[in-house]
């Protein structure tokens, strides 16, 4: 309980001070200072069990952000806060960059990855331009990792794409 309450108060400072906590759970807890767009909830952006690193969904927000609006690349909004367009090949580079960031931070390569979970908000529009742009981002790794895409109604904040992962050490 103690624990839970600490990392409350640090994740509150964080997010007063701007910096980002990424929290590595093992037989103990070891906070990172982080690059990661911010957790949009009260939970660990990473956890390490065994020899596992599991990811919270990421999304392609820029490094070290909030939830702001501004914070998504390529999001095109009206004055009601309504998205009117966004550049999905943007927001796709922006997420596979945050997620070699927190790959970095936990000790892994992007060839460490074992398995991909894909979240887009629009299937039909995006999901041949996201096969193609992934292709290029493992057209050097031997073993590749599984994956499965899905459709979702929307996500947490403005973005039309979001990865949860898992690596191994």
């Amino acid at each position: 309980m103690n624990e839970n309450i600490e990392f409350i108060e640090q994740y509150a400072l964080s997010q007063a001070s701007n910096s980002v906590l990424l929290l590595v759970m093992s037989d103990t807890n070891k906070k990172i200072e982080s690059n990661a767009p911010l957790p949009v909830g009260s939970y660990p952006m990473t956890r390490r069990v065994g020899n596992l690193i599991f990811m919270s969904g990421v999304g392609p927000r820029k490094p070290k952000s909030g939830t702001d609006q501004s914070s998504v690349p390529g999001l095109v909004i009206n004055s009601h806060g309504e998205i009117i367009d966004y550049d999905f090949t943007q927001q796709v580079h922006s997420v596979f960059a945050n997620i070699k960031t927190i790959l970095m931070e936990s000790g892994c390569e992007w060839s460490d990855l074992v398995d991909i979970t894909v979240y887009l908000t629009d299937m039909k529009r995006d999901f041949a331009e996201f096969n193609k742009i992934y292709s290029e981002y493992f057209e050097t790794t031997d073993i590749r990792p599984c994956r499965t895409t899905v459709e979702v109604l929307s996500l947490p904040t403005p973005i039309a794409i979001e990865l949860k992962c898992i690596a191994s050490l």
